[in-house]
């Protein structure tokens, strides 16, 4: 399980426009309510990363965003079949790249 993206920066580059070779990768509070997104990566400390991966949230899961509170944060994600509320500061750890994508490396 990678514990956050290669370089080992918490900054996720914003998405890329797609290209040959390009992997756009950005992260789940970036998704838009019904967008969905496979998860790469959980950039949290390893307890934490574990609870999230017990809960469904695990690398090549689809994870979608589902709803949101009245103020916007938290946020619900559905995943493995579950609904999950996070908040905005904690969707912003979790790395992912768009369904369809091959799952390479940005160059």
């Amino acid at each position: 399980m990678e514990l956050g993206n290669e370089e080992g920066d918490r900054n996720v580059p914003p998405p890329k426009e797609r290209g040959v070779g390009i992997v756009a990768r950005f992260t789940l509070k970036d998704l838009e309510r019904f967008e969905e997104g496979v998860l790469e990566s959980i950039d949290l400390p390893e307890h934490d990363a574990r609870r999230f991966m017990e809960l469904g949230f695990l690398p090549g899961s689809v994870v979608s965003a589902a709803g949101r509170s009245p103020f916007g944060d938290p946020r619900v994600y559905r995943v493995d079949g579950s609904e999950v509320a996070l908040r905005r500061e904690t969707a912003a750890r979790l790395v992912l790249r768009r369904p369809g994508s091959a799952g390479r490396k940005d160059p």
